[in-house]
């Protein structure tokens, strides 16, 4: 076979990786589908779309009400020193939101369960952005305190009728168009 035939086929063979692997990457990022999930009480594991499925915004998922055993006094100096408020926010509200879309986090054995294992199952591609959270990084007890103090986060979202801007537009929008 000619050198140049080689080049062109290893090329062709570049190109189409480089058409699929974004898809595989995006596909890992997804959440589960919805009959995937498993059984109310047993614990998730699956820990994919990151955070509790949410990147910005407060959803409509009801707040945990798991039992907690950490101690939230020492989660919150653990959530400043980890630097989760980064991408959380300072309250779990903004930029990577979990407040409001829980997912994985509705138990303290589904937290620990997402930081496990994306950490020890593939810490090379880990399927969010998320640092990884091996056992030898963060204990389990520290984990338990991280999440003790999230779960003091509430929502500070008003409703949507009490944004004045938010009613103004809706309003302009009603109203017919006029030339």
């Amino acid at each position: 076979m000619k050198s140049s035939t080689k080049t062109s086929i290893f090329l062709v063979v570049i190109a189409i990786a480089g058409l699929v692997l974004p898809m595989i990457v995006v596909k890992a990022q997804a959440p589960a589908p919805p009959s995937a999930a498993p059984a109310t009480g047993a614990p998730q594991t699956q820990g994919r779309g990151g955070r509790g499925g949410a990147r910005g915004g407060v959803g409509t998922t009801p707040p945990p009400t798991s039992p907690v055993t950490g101690n939230a006094v020492n989660g919150k100096r653990l959530y400043y020193d980890y630097s989760c408020y980064a991408c959380h926010g300072y309250n779990g509200e903004t930029g990577r939101a979990f407040v409001g879309n829980w997912g994985t986090l509705q138990t303290e054995a589904g937290f620990i369960a997402f930081l496990r294992l994306r950490a020890d199952q593939n810490p090379a591609a880990p399927v969010t952005n998320m640092p990884n959270f091996p056992a030898t990084t963060l204990s389990d007890a520290q984990a338990k305190d991280i999440y003790a103090y999230i779960r003091t986060f509430k929502s500070n979202a008003p409703e949507l009728k009490d944004i004045p801007a938010l009613n103004t537009i809706v309003a302009g929008a009603n109203r017919p168009y006029k030339p």
